[in-house]
Protein backbone atom coordinates (compact mmCIF):
# COMPACT_ATOMS: atom_id res chain seq x y z
CA UNK A 1 0.00 0.00 0.00
CA UNK A 2 1.49 3.39 -1.11
CA UNK A 3 0.54 6.46 1.43
CA UNK A 4 -0.75 9.73 -0.46
CA UNK A 5 -0.82 12.96 0.68
CA UNK A 6 -3.94 14.55 2.65
CA UNK A 7 -2.56 18.35 0.90
CA UNK A 8 -4.76 17.55 -2.21
CA UNK A 9 -7.96 17.57 -0.07
CA UNK A 10 -8.26 13.71 0.75
CA UNK A 11 -9.88 12.16 3.66
CA UNK A 12 -7.32 11.47 6.57
CA UNK A 13 -6.19 8.42 6.87
CA UNK A 14 -5.65 7.67 10.42
CA UNK A 15 -4.16 4.21 12.22
CA UNK A 16 -5.67 3.17 15.83
CA UNK A 17 -2.56 1.27 16.73
CA UNK A 18 -1.58 -0.39 20.30
CA UNK A 19 -0.78 -3.26 22.30
CA UNK A 20 -3.63 -6.15 22.61
CA UNK A 21 -6.88 -5.37 24.97
CA UNK A 22 -5.87 -1.34 25.45
CA UNK A 23 -9.85 -1.00 23.91
CA UNK A 24 -8.59 0.72 20.33
CA UNK A 25 -11.84 -0.83 19.33
CA UNK A 26 -14.02 0.75 22.59
CA UNK A 27 -12.48 3.87 21.24
CA UNK A 28 -13.78 3.75 17.79
CA UNK A 29 -17.10 2.95 19.03
CA UNK A 30 -17.60 5.67 20.65
CA UNK A 31 -15.52 8.12 18.06
CA UNK A 32 -18.21 6.53 15.46
CA UNK A 33 -21.49 6.60 18.11
CA UNK A 34 -21.92 2.73 16.71
CA UNK A 35 -22.38 0.11 19.41
CA UNK A 36 -21.85 -2.43 16.58
CA UNK A 37 -18.48 -1.48 14.91
CA UNK A 38 -15.79 -4.16 15.59
CA UNK A 39 -15.80 -6.83 18.52
CA UNK A 40 -15.25 -5.90 21.90
CA UNK A 41 -13.88 -9.13 24.59
CA UNK A 42 -12.09 -8.65 27.90
CA UNK A 43 -9.57 -10.53 26.16
CA UNK A 44 -6.23 -10.41 23.97
CA UNK A 45 -6.19 -10.49 20.16
CA UNK A 46 -9.85 -9.72 19.36
CA UNK A 47 -9.46 -7.78 16.47
CA UNK A 48 -7.49 -10.10 13.72
CA UNK A 49 -7.90 -8.10 10.75
CA UNK A 50 -7.75 -4.33 9.67
CA UNK A 51 -11.16 -2.98 9.86
CA UNK A 52 -11.76 0.65 7.83
CA UNK A 53 -14.87 3.15 9.32
CA UNK A 54 -15.23 6.71 8.06
CA UNK A 55 -16.05 10.07 9.59
CA UNK A 56 -18.43 12.83 7.08
CA UNK A 57 -19.55 16.05 7.15
CA UNK A 58 -23.20 15.90 8.32
CA UNK A 59 -24.26 18.64 6.44
CA UNK A 60 -21.95 17.44 2.84
CA UNK A 61 -21.92 13.98 3.66
CA UNK A 62 -17.74 14.22 2.45
CA UNK A 63 -15.65 11.78 3.96
CA UNK A 64 -13.41 13.52 6.12
CA UNK A 65 -11.43 11.09 8.26
CA UNK A 66 -10.74 7.34 7.14
CA UNK A 67 -10.12 5.14 10.52
CA UNK A 68 -8.72 1.81 10.73
CA UNK A 69 -8.82 -0.35 13.52
CA UNK A 70 -5.38 -2.51 13.76
CA UNK A 71 -5.17 -5.68 15.36
CA UNK A 72 -3.26 -5.33 18.53
CA UNK A 73 0.53 -5.64 18.71
CA UNK A 74 1.05 -8.88 20.62
CA UNK A 75 5.33 -9.23 20.64
CA UNK A 76 6.88 -5.98 19.88
CA UNK A 77 9.87 -6.69 21.66
CA UNK A 78 10.44 -9.97 19.32
CA UNK A 79 9.56 -7.84 16.55
CA UNK A 80 12.19 -5.77 17.68
CA UNK A 81 14.85 -8.39 17.79
CA UNK A 82 14.28 -9.75 15.13
CA UNK A 83 14.53 -6.32 13.19
CA UNK A 84 17.98 -5.72 14.92
CA UNK A 85 18.85 -8.90 13.87
CA UNK A 86 18.10 -9.46 10.15
CA UNK A 87 18.07 -5.55 9.06
CA UNK A 88 20.81 -2.78 8.77
CA UNK A 89 20.59 -0.09 11.06
CA UNK A 90 22.24 2.02 8.59
CA UNK A 91 18.96 1.98 6.27
CA UNK A 92 16.28 3.89 7.35
CA UNK A 93 12.96 3.46 9.67
CA UNK A 94 10.70 2.45 6.65
CA UNK A 95 13.25 0.48 4.27
CA UNK A 96 13.68 -1.49 7.65
CA UNK A 97 9.92 -2.27 8.24
CA UNK A 98 9.65 -3.13 4.41
CA UNK A 99 12.03 -5.70 4.58
CA UNK A 100 10.32 -7.25 7.39
CA UNK A 101 7.13 -7.36 5.76
CA UNK A 102 8.81 -8.60 2.60
CA UNK A 103 10.07 -11.49 5.15
CA UNK A 104 8.47 -14.82 4.79
CA UNK A 105 8.12 -14.47 9.23
CA UNK A 106 5.67 -11.79 8.35
CA UNK A 107 3.21 -13.78 6.43
CA UNK A 108 2.37 -16.69 9.16
CA UNK A 109 4.73 -18.64 11.32
CA UNK A 110 7.71 -19.71 11.08
CA UNK A 111 10.05 -22.33 12.60
CA UNK A 112 13.13 -21.29 14.14
CA UNK A 113 15.93 -24.19 15.39
CA UNK A 114 13.88 -26.65 14.58
CA UNK A 115 11.00 -26.14 17.46
CA UNK A 116 10.06 -22.85 18.04
CA UNK A 117 7.30 -21.27 15.99
CA UNK A 118 7.48 -17.09 15.56
CA UNK A 119 4.14 -15.57 13.77
CA UNK A 120 4.41 -11.99 13.22
CA UNK A 121 1.69 -11.85 10.85
CA UNK A 122 -0.83 -10.00 12.97
CA UNK A 123 2.45 -7.29 13.45
CA UNK A 124 2.82 -7.08 9.81
CA UNK A 125 -0.94 -5.98 9.25
CA UNK A 126 -0.59 -3.31 11.54
CA UNK A 127 2.93 -1.88 9.92
CA UNK A 128 1.54 -2.12 6.71
CA UNK A 129 -2.03 -0.24 7.51
CA UNK A 130 0.56 2.74 9.64
CA UNK A 131 3.26 2.59 6.41
CA UNK A 132 0.29 3.58 4.31
CA UNK A 133 -1.53 6.18 7.13
CA UNK A 134 -1.11 9.53 6.98
CA UNK A 135 -0.45 9.40 11.03
CA UNK A 136 -1.71 7.36 13.89
CA UNK A 137 -3.00 7.23 17.38
CA UNK A 138 -1.56 4.83 19.79
CA UNK A 139 -4.42 4.03 22.23
CA UNK A 140 -2.64 3.32 26.16
CA UNK A 141 -4.76 1.88 28.85
CA UNK A 142 -3.71 3.97 31.56
CA UNK A 143 -3.96 1.53 34.20
CA UNK A 144 -0.70 -0.33 33.00
CA UNK A 145 2.26 0.55 34.04
CA UNK A 146 4.78 1.43 31.96
CA UNK A 147 6.72 -1.88 30.16
CA UNK A 148 9.72 -2.40 27.95
CA UNK A 149 7.02 -3.81 25.61
CA UNK A 150 5.38 -0.64 25.17
CA UNK A 151 8.52 1.00 24.63
CA UNK A 152 9.65 -1.09 21.80
CA UNK A 153 5.88 -0.55 20.33
CA UNK A 154 6.09 3.34 20.30
CA UNK A 155 10.01 2.92 18.66
CA UNK A 156 9.06 0.14 15.56
CA UNK A 157 5.81 2.80 14.90
CA UNK A 158 8.62 5.87 14.86
CA UNK A 159 10.10 4.23 11.98
CA UNK A 160 7.20 4.77 9.93
CA UNK A 161 7.97 8.44 10.03
CA UNK A 162 4.14 9.82 10.40
CA UNK A 163 3.52 11.42 13.25
CA UNK A 164 1.89 9.32 16.44
CA UNK A 165 0.06 10.42 18.90
CA UNK A 166 -0.77 8.55 22.36
CA UNK A 167 -4.10 8.63 23.40
CA UNK A 168 -5.03 7.65 27.13
CA UNK A 169 -7.90 5.04 27.73
CA UNK A 170 -9.51 3.99 30.87
CA UNK A 171 -8.53 7.85 31.97
CA UNK A 172 -11.45 7.15 34.84
CA UNK A 173 -9.86 4.61 36.76
CA UNK A 174 -8.18 5.21 39.86
CA UNK A 175 -5.21 3.37 38.95
CA UNK A 176 -4.11 5.77 36.27
CA UNK A 177 -0.45 5.98 35.54
CA UNK A 178 -0.48 8.84 33.33
CA UNK A 179 2.41 10.54 35.13
CA UNK A 180 4.61 7.54 34.50
CA UNK A 181 3.64 7.11 30.66
CA UNK A 182 3.97 11.11 30.03
CA UNK A 183 7.43 10.41 31.53
CA UNK A 184 8.63 7.64 29.35
CA UNK A 185 6.44 9.52 26.30
CA UNK A 186 8.58 12.61 26.80
CA UNK A 187 11.75 10.94 26.61
CA UNK A 188 10.59 9.50 23.00
CA UNK A 189 9.89 12.36 21.70
CA UNK A 190 6.34 12.28 22.22
CA UNK A 191 5.03 15.37 24.00
CA UNK A 192 1.40 15.93 22.24
CA UNK A 193 -1.18 13.09 23.88
CA UNK A 194 -4.42 13.17 25.10
CA UNK A 195 -6.58 11.55 26.97
CA UNK A 196 -10.33 9.80 25.96
CA UNK A 197 -11.83 7.80 27.70
CA UNK A 198 -14.28 5.30 25.96
CA UNK A 199 -16.69 4.45 28.67
CA UNK A 200 -16.80 7.78 30.50
CA UNK A 201 -17.32 9.99 27.59
CA UNK A 202 -16.58 13.62 27.46
CA UNK A 203 -17.18 15.64 24.57
CA UNK A 204 -14.81 18.16 25.80
CA UNK A 205 -11.96 14.96 25.15
CA UNK A 206 -12.54 14.31 21.59
CA UNK A 207 -12.46 17.94 20.54
CA UNK A 208 -9.43 18.03 21.72
CA UNK A 209 -8.14 14.45 20.37
CA UNK A 210 -8.78 16.53 17.04
CA UNK A 211 -7.32 19.49 17.78
CA UNK A 212 -3.86 17.86 18.85
CA UNK A 213 -3.99 15.63 15.57
CA UNK A 214 -4.30 18.93 13.89
CA UNK A 215 -1.35 20.75 15.89
CA UNK A 216 1.01 16.92 14.05
CA UNK A 217 -0.68 18.32 10.13
CA UNK A 218 1.18 20.57 7.72
CA UNK A 219 -2.44 20.29 6.44
CA UNK A 220 -5.22 20.32 9.01
CA UNK A 221 -8.25 21.25 6.95
CA UNK A 222 -9.75 18.57 6.63
CA UNK A 223 -10.12 17.84 10.84
CA UNK A 224 -10.97 21.48 11.30
CA UNK A 225 -13.85 20.45 8.99
CA UNK A 226 -14.46 17.81 10.92
CA UNK A 227 -14.42 19.72 14.36
CA UNK A 228 -16.75 22.19 12.82
CA UNK A 229 -19.31 19.40 11.55
CA UNK A 230 -18.89 17.55 15.38
CA UNK A 231 -19.49 20.27 17.64
CA UNK A 232 -22.48 21.48 15.46
CA UNK A 233 -24.06 18.01 15.81
CA UNK A 234 -23.20 17.58 19.18
CA UNK A 235 -25.57 21.07 19.63
CA UNK A 236 -28.14 20.32 17.55
CA UNK A 237 -28.63 16.94 19.08
CA UNK A 238 -28.76 18.04 22.60
CA UNK A 239 -31.54 21.02 21.21
CA UNK A 240 -33.09 17.97 19.71
CA UNK A 241 -33.28 15.84 23.08
CA UNK A 242 -34.67 18.86 25.02
CA UNK A 243 -37.53 19.31 22.80
CA UNK A 244 -38.33 15.54 23.16
CA UNK A 245 -38.24 15.76 26.81
CA UNK A 246 -40.25 19.25 27.06
CA UNK A 247 -42.52 17.52 24.56
CA UNK A 248 -43.06 14.69 26.90
CA UNK A 249 -43.78 16.51 29.76
CA UNK A 250 -46.44 18.70 27.78
CA UNK A 251 -48.17 15.75 27.01
CA UNK A 252 -48.29 14.42 30.41
CA UNK A 253 -49.21 18.09 32.08
CA UNK A 254 -52.22 18.29 29.44
CA UNK A 255 -53.41 14.38 30.43
CA UNK A 256 -57.22 15.02 31.92
CA UNK A 257 -59.84 12.68 32.88
CA UNK A 258 -63.42 13.57 33.46
CA UNK A 259 -65.61 10.90 36.15
CA UNK A 260 -68.62 11.81 37.24
CA UNK A 261 -69.15 12.97 41.13
CA UNK A 262 -69.83 9.83 42.70
CA UNK A 263 -67.77 7.73 40.32
CA UNK A 264 -64.67 5.83 41.98
CA UNK A 265 -61.52 6.93 40.68
CA UNK A 266 -59.31 4.68 41.17
CA UNK A 267 -59.63 2.70 38.04
CA UNK A 268 -59.08 5.75 35.85
CA UNK A 269 -56.49 6.72 38.37
CA UNK A 270 -55.12 3.17 37.26
CA UNK A 271 -55.63 3.62 34.09
CA UNK A 272 -53.75 7.34 33.72
CA UNK A 273 -50.80 5.86 35.52
CA UNK A 274 -50.39 2.89 32.84
CA UNK A 275 -50.47 5.89 29.85
CA UNK A 276 -47.93 7.94 31.47
CA UNK A 277 -45.39 4.65 32.30
CA UNK A 278 -45.96 4.14 28.82
CA UNK A 279 -45.24 7.61 27.23
CA UNK A 280 -42.20 7.92 29.33
CA UNK A 281 -40.91 4.77 27.88
CA UNK A 282 -41.53 6.30 24.76
CA UNK A 283 -39.54 9.08 25.48
CA UNK A 284 -36.72 7.59 26.70
CA UNK A 285 -36.39 5.27 23.82
CA UNK A 286 -36.31 8.29 21.43
CA UNK A 287 -33.61 9.80 23.29
CA UNK A 288 -31.93 6.54 23.57
CA UNK A 289 -31.87 6.10 19.30
CA UNK A 290 -31.10 10.24 19.20
CA UNK A 291 -27.38 9.13 20.51
CA UNK A 292 -27.65 5.67 18.74
CA UNK A 293 -27.71 3.55 21.82
CA UNK A 294 -30.17 0.98 21.07
CA UNK A 295 -31.57 -2.22 22.70
CA UNK A 296 -29.10 -4.68 22.00
CA UNK A 297 -26.85 -7.43 23.29
CA UNK A 298 -23.98 -4.91 22.60
CA UNK A 299 -23.82 -2.24 24.74
CA UNK A 300 -25.33 -1.67 28.32
CA UNK A 301 -27.55 1.79 28.02
CA UNK A 302 -28.38 3.77 31.47
CA UNK A 303 -32.17 2.31 31.03
CA UNK A 304 -30.73 -0.61 32.52
CA UNK A 305 -30.12 1.25 35.75
CA UNK A 306 -32.02 0.74 38.90
CA UNK A 307 -32.74 4.55 38.54
CA UNK A 308 -34.25 4.65 35.82
CA UNK A 309 -36.43 1.13 35.90
CA UNK A 310 -38.14 2.65 39.00
CA UNK A 311 -41.79 3.10 38.54
CA UNK A 312 -42.56 6.65 38.32
CA UNK A 313 -45.24 6.15 40.82
CA UNK A 314 -43.90 4.29 43.18
CA UNK A 315 -44.89 5.83 46.69
CA UNK A 316 -40.99 5.66 47.81
CA UNK A 317 -39.37 7.51 44.22
CA UNK A 318 -40.67 10.73 45.62
CA UNK A 319 -38.28 10.65 48.45
CA UNK A 320 -35.73 9.48 46.68
CA UNK A 321 -35.16 12.37 44.50
CA UNK A 322 -36.81 15.09 47.75
CA UNK A 323 -39.44 16.08 45.71
CA UNK A 324 -42.34 17.71 47.94
CA UNK A 325 -46.09 17.17 46.71
CA UNK A 326 -48.61 19.91 46.73
CA UNK A 327 -51.41 18.77 47.99
CA UNK A 328 -50.02 16.26 51.17
CA UNK A 329 -47.76 14.04 50.96
CA UNK A 330 -49.55 10.83 51.47
CA UNK A 331 -51.48 11.54 48.63
CA UNK A 332 -48.81 12.03 45.95
CA UNK A 333 -47.06 9.20 47.31
CA UNK A 334 -49.77 6.92 46.94
CA UNK A 335 -50.99 8.32 43.82
CA UNK A 336 -49.13 10.23 41.70
CA UNK A 337 -51.82 12.48 40.56
CA UNK A 338 -53.91 14.60 42.58
CA UNK A 339 -54.92 17.98 43.64
CA UNK A 340 -53.13 21.27 42.29
CA UNK A 341 -55.85 23.98 43.23
CA UNK A 342 -54.01 26.61 41.43
CA UNK A 343 -54.34 24.64 37.83
CA UNK A 344 -56.46 27.37 36.36
CA UNK A 345 -59.19 26.11 39.10
CA UNK A 346 -60.47 23.23 37.59
CA UNK A 347 -58.91 20.69 40.00
CA UNK A 348 -61.49 18.36 41.37
CA UNK A 349 -62.52 16.89 44.48
CA UNK A 350 -60.20 13.57 44.85
CA UNK A 351 -60.12 13.76 48.67
CA UNK A 352 -64.37 13.37 48.65
CA UNK A 353 -64.07 10.42 46.54
CA UNK A 354 -61.36 8.67 47.77
CA UNK A 355 -63.57 8.76 51.49
CA UNK A 356 -60.78 8.16 54.52
CA UNK A 357 -57.93 7.26 51.83
CA UNK A 358 -56.60 11.12 51.30
CA UNK A 359 -59.74 12.14 53.61
CA UNK A 360 -58.34 15.41 55.88
CA UNK A 361 -55.55 16.04 53.38
CA UNK A 362 -56.92 18.15 51.14
CA UNK A 363 -58.21 21.03 52.67
CA UNK A 364 -59.47 22.69 49.45
CA UNK A 365 -61.17 19.78 47.79
CA UNK A 366 -65.13 20.37 49.14
CA UNK A 367 -65.16 24.48 48.12
CA UNK A 368 -63.75 23.30 44.63
CA UNK A 369 -66.31 20.42 44.16
CA UNK A 370 -69.17 22.59 45.33
CA UNK A 371 -68.26 24.81 41.72
CA UNK A 372 -67.90 21.55 39.45
CA UNK A 373 -71.56 20.71 39.07
CA UNK A 374 -71.24 17.63 39.82
CA UNK A 375 -67.73 16.34 36.88
CA UNK A 376 -64.30 15.73 38.23
CA UNK A 377 -61.21 16.14 36.19
CA UNK A 378 -58.40 14.28 37.33
CA UNK A 379 -54.82 15.20 36.20
CA UNK A 380 -51.25 14.10 37.03
CA UNK A 381 -49.95 15.41 40.32
CA UNK A 382 -47.26 19.04 39.77
CA UNK A 383 -45.25 16.67 42.05
CA UNK A 384 -45.17 13.38 39.32
CA UNK A 385 -44.38 16.17 36.61
CA UNK A 386 -41.49 17.65 38.37
CA UNK A 387 -40.40 13.76 38.86
CA UNK A 388 -40.78 12.53 35.35
CA UNK A 389 -38.61 16.20 34.38
CA UNK A 390 -35.66 15.15 36.69
CA UNK A 391 -35.67 12.11 35.40
CA UNK A 392 -35.34 12.53 32.49
CA UNK A 393 -33.14 15.23 32.39
CA UNK A 394 -30.68 12.97 34.36
CA UNK A 395 -30.97 10.65 31.80
CA UNK A 396 -30.12 13.02 29.08
CA UNK A 397 -27.04 13.88 31.31
CA UNK A 398 -26.10 9.76 31.55
CA UNK A 399 -26.21 9.68 27.42
CA UNK A 400 -23.86 12.53 26.85
CA UNK A 401 -21.29 11.11 29.01
CA UNK A 402 -21.35 7.79 28.23
CA UNK A 403 -19.31 6.05 25.53
CA UNK A 404 -20.67 3.56 22.96
CA UNK A 405 -18.36 0.87 24.30
CA UNK A 406 -19.41 0.58 27.92
CA UNK A 407 -20.81 -2.56 28.36
CA UNK A 408 -21.63 -3.36 31.75
CA UNK A 409 -24.90 -1.05 33.20
CA UNK A 410 -22.92 -0.43 36.36
CA UNK A 411 -19.77 1.37 33.83
CA UNK A 412 -21.08 4.80 35.19
CA UNK A 413 -19.67 8.01 34.61
CA UNK A 414 -19.23 10.18 37.84
CA UNK A 415 -17.83 8.96 40.76
CA UNK A 416 -20.62 8.74 43.53
CA UNK A 417 -22.63 5.63 44.23
CA UNK A 418 -22.74 3.59 40.71
CA UNK A 419 -26.63 4.18 40.28
CA UNK A 420 -27.42 7.76 39.85
CA UNK A 421 -25.94 10.59 38.12
CA UNK A 422 -27.59 13.19 40.57
CA UNK A 423 -25.55 16.30 41.55
CA UNK A 424 -25.61 19.21 44.16
CA UNK A 425 -26.65 22.59 41.81
CA UNK A 426 -25.18 25.70 43.92
CA UNK A 427 -27.28 27.85 41.60
CA UNK A 428 -30.21 26.08 42.08
CA UNK A 429 -33.08 28.27 44.21
CA UNK A 430 -33.67 27.57 47.84
CA UNK A 431 -37.06 25.98 47.22
CA UNK A 432 -35.58 23.76 44.54
CA UNK A 433 -32.47 23.14 46.77
CA UNK A 434 -35.35 21.98 49.68
CA UNK A 435 -37.06 19.84 47.22
CA UNK A 436 -33.65 17.89 45.91
CA UNK A 437 -31.90 17.92 50.18
CA UNK A 438 -32.39 14.28 50.08
CA UNK A 439 -30.06 13.31 47.74
CA UNK A 440 -28.75 16.07 46.05
CA UNK A 441 -30.43 15.79 42.80
CA UNK A 442 -31.63 18.68 40.21
CA UNK A 443 -35.13 19.24 40.41
CA UNK A 444 -35.37 21.37 36.99
CA UNK A 445 -38.30 23.79 38.82
CA UNK A 446 -39.74 23.45 42.51
CA UNK A 447 -42.62 21.21 42.26
CA UNK A 448 -45.39 23.47 43.53
CA UNK A 449 -43.77 25.93 40.76
CA UNK A 450 -43.96 24.48 37.69
CA UNK A 451 -43.35 26.54 34.37
CA UNK A 452 -45.90 28.38 32.42
CA UNK A 453 -45.57 26.35 29.84
CA UNK A 454 -46.92 23.16 31.90
CA UNK A 455 -49.29 25.27 33.97
CA UNK A 456 -50.76 26.41 30.60
CA UNK A 457 -51.09 22.70 29.56
CA UNK A 458 -53.12 21.85 32.43
CA UNK A 459 -55.80 23.84 30.95
CA UNK A 460 -55.32 22.71 27.29
CA UNK A 461 -56.58 18.62 27.24
CA UNK A 462 -56.51 19.08 23.35
CA UNK A 463 -52.93 19.24 23.74
CA UNK A 464 -52.40 15.87 25.42
CA UNK A 465 -52.73 12.63 23.06
CA UNK A 466 -53.11 10.99 26.13
CA UNK A 467 -56.38 12.40 26.67
CA UNK A 468 -57.92 12.55 23.09
CA UNK A 469 -56.22 10.26 21.45
CA UNK A 470 -54.89 12.48 18.22
CA UNK A 471 -51.34 12.57 18.43
CA UNK A 472 -50.19 14.33 15.08
CA UNK A 473 -52.97 17.20 16.12
CA UNK A 474 -51.95 17.22 20.05
CA UNK A 475 -48.03 17.83 18.96
CA UNK A 476 -48.92 20.37 16.85
CA UNK A 477 -51.16 22.45 19.31
CA UNK A 478 -48.25 22.74 21.43
CA UNK A 479 -45.78 22.77 19.65
CA UNK A 480 -45.22 26.32 20.20
CA UNK A 481 -45.51 25.42 23.95
CA UNK A 482 -42.26 23.06 23.40
CA UNK A 483 -39.92 24.74 22.25
CA UNK A 484 -40.35 27.77 25.01
CA UNK A 485 -40.28 24.58 27.50
CA UNK A 486 -37.18 22.67 25.83
CA UNK A 487 -35.27 26.82 25.45
CA UNK A 488 -35.97 26.64 29.49
CA UNK A 489 -34.49 23.07 30.35
CA UNK A 490 -31.76 24.49 28.46
CA UNK A 491 -31.45 27.18 30.32
CA UNK A 492 -31.66 25.31 33.48
CA UNK A 493 -28.99 22.99 32.89
CA UNK A 494 -26.39 25.19 31.39
CA UNK A 495 -26.48 27.19 34.88
CA UNK A 496 -25.70 24.12 36.48
CA UNK A 497 -22.93 23.06 35.17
Amino acid sequence: MTKKTIANGEALKLAVVGHTNTGKTSILRTLLRDVYFGEVKNEAATTRHVERAQLTDSQTGEVLVALYDTPGLEDASGLMDWLEDNTASRRDGIERLQQFLAADIAQGAERIDGSVYQDYSQEAKVIRQVLASDMAIYVVDAREPVLGKYKDELAILSWAAIPVMPVFNFTDSQDANIDDWQTMLARRNLHISTRFDSVAFEFEDEMHLWQNLATMLTHSEMLEQLMDSRAADWARLYDEANIIIADFLLNVAAFVREINEDDDPMPVLTQMQEAVRQSERTMQNKLLNSYKFYDNAVAATPLELKAYQQDPFDPELLKTYGIRTTSGAAAGALLGLGIDAAALGTTLGLGAALGGLAGGLLSNTSSIADKLTGVKRLYIDPATLTLLATRAMDLLTALRHRGHAATDATQMLYQDDGTTTHSSNPTQSDDAKNDSADNHSITPWPSHKLPSELKKARGKPQWSSLSSGKSELAQSLRMDATWSLANKLEAHKLAGD
